[in-house]
């Protein structure tokens, strides 16, 4: 009897072990599992994004700011939008110019959401948004580009592309603005504006006979140019030089003046040696190395050469 009594304080102390045990171990489980419940309903949202939290389908909050955050487990999902600026290429397409020409016009758009909000409960989706966004770049370009005539939009000289890509990104977004999509488009840029290829060769060798005949322009104006500054350089030269010679003469007449001057002065002082050199010229001027003069022995030249007075 004894013995029967003992073994049944073994068993319940055992079955209470047991109990306890198996309540530790339920305890543990449930703390796992709301951990990892927690810890799978926590979300970061980064500097680069917006995350949008979504509860039976409906926006119920959109978190701009970058940290941790928390969703209700099973009630919320959450989804992101980009936050930082994006490039879409517009497909190329053809447009005709005010005077009827045609081009292929290729360009790109920069933007970037500027209210998710908006943007969920009109274009729904990042895609549709692009694509809405898209069809207003390429209608804007198209009525502008419809304005110019073809040598404005391809000649460097004389392009507007600068300022046409200012006011369609300022026209699209007045018209994304107006329909409320949540986007803002930087800039819109056109890479090329080609021809047709059936147009290229015609339009080319048009272009080369036009550069062709601006060349011989430039030519023909040149070649005038050399020839007007030839005659007026020549022309001041002759004037130069019949300057010069009028002034030569009048000093020219000056001296000869003031020399003939001092001739008169020095001979009306000594009248015989004035005779004497004007004889002296005068022999100057017709005597040469064949010239033979005969004269009297006793002329008075002779008498001169002779040394005899």
């Amino acid at each position: 009897m004894g013995n029967d009594k003992v073994v049944n304080i073994e068993e319940r102390k055992a079955g209470f072990s047991y109990k306890g045990y198996l309540r530790g171990g339920i305890i543990l489980i449930i703390a796992i599992l709301l951990l990892v419940l927690i810890l799978s309903n926590l979300f970061i949202v980064k500097e680069n994004e917006y995350k949008v939290v979504r509860q039976f389908g409906e926006v119920v909050r959109i978190i701009e700011e970058p940290g941790l955050n928390y969703k209700i487990p099973f009630l919320q999902s959450i989804t992101t939008l980009p936050k930082y600026q994006m490039i879409y290429n517009v497909e190329e397409a053809e447009i005709n110019t005010r005077d009827k020409k045609r081009l292929i016009i290729d360009n790109y758009t920069v933007w970037r959401i500027e209210d998710p909000k908006k943007m969920i409960a009109n274009a729904r989706t990042v895609v549709n948004a692009e694509t809405k966004m898209a069809e207003f770049v390429f209608s804007t370009v198209r009525s502008e580009l419809g304005r110019l005539n073809y040598d404005e939009i391809i000649n460097d000289e004389k392009s507007s592309r600068g300022s046409l890509n200012d006011q369609v990104t300022e026209i699209v977004n007045e018209l994304l603005a107006k329909d409320e999509y949540g986007i803002v488009v930087t800039d819109v840029r056109m890479k090329r504006t080609d021809l047709p290829a059936e147009n290229e060769q015609s339009v080319f060798t048009r272009m080369i006979s036009e550069r062709e005949s601006t060349a011989q322009g430039y030519l023909s104006k040149g070649d005038a140019d050399k020839n007007r500054i030839i005659a007026d350089t020549d022309r001041e030269v002759k004037e130069m030089l019949a300057k010069a010679k009028a002034d030569a003469e009048v000093i020219r007449s000056e001296g000869e003046k003031e020399a003939a001057k001092l001739y008169n002065t020095s001979y009306s002082k000594d009248p015989e040696f004035y005779e004497l050199y004007r004889t002296l010229q005068s022999y100057k001027q017709t005597i040469d190395e064949e010239t033979v003069i005969i004269i009297p022995f006793d002329s008075p030249y002779a008498s001169l050469l002779k040394g005899v007075q």
